[in-house]
């Protein structure tokens, strides 16, 4: 399947009930978006427990009333530049397939409901996510979000946070 197809597949999926939601966050300037089905609550950043020989971008865990989630630094994985962390810093904690993990961005904006006339592919260039990982673009007017597969991104083999033989 090619990358047009995979992305014409995955935009018409959403068509079912005519429009889905997306949260909308900043990462380096750029404004994303994930399905709001995946998100399990929005978090201000708290210090986080290290691990021992972890990649840098995975931050540590945090114990979330009994969880131990995984926090993974969306910036630092990037290489959107050095991460601040500040009052505007967010943690989104995501639910994929039962697997609960946190994801630091720079700030939330809005829940915003796209239709499938606003969601466009996206372009076949190099940005820093691999093109596998994007679903395509939703336009809101002036406004562009580039709307990510979260699933696909945080259960990739370069992310580690999932063991594939578990499944």
């Amino acid at each position: 399947m090619s990358y047009t197809t995979q992305t014409q597949t995955s935009l018409h999926t959403s068509e079912k009930g005519g429009a889905d939601e997306f949260l909308a966050f900043t990462l380096g300037g750029e404004e994303y978006g994930i399905n709001i089905l995946r998100v399990q609550e929005i978090r201000g950043y708290e210090p986080v427990t290290r691990i021992a020989n972890a990649p840098a971008f995975i931050k540590g865990v945090v114990n979330l009333r009994g969880t131990i989630v995984p926090i993974v630094d969306m910036r630092i994985k990037l290489g959107l530049g050095s991460p601040t962390y500040d009052a505007l810093t967010v943690v989104i904690i995501l639910n994929l397939a039962g697997r609960v993990v946190g994801m630091v961005v720079d700030s939330v904006s809005d829940v915003t409901t796209l239709t499938a006339e606003q969601l466009k592919p996206a372009p076949d260039i190099s940005t820093s996510f691999d093109s596998d990982f994007l679903i395509g673009l939703g336009t809101l007017g002036d406004r562009m979000l580039i709307l990510v597969d979260i699933d696909k991104l945080m259960s990739s083999s370069d992310m580690g946070l999932f063991d594939p033989s578990a499944s």
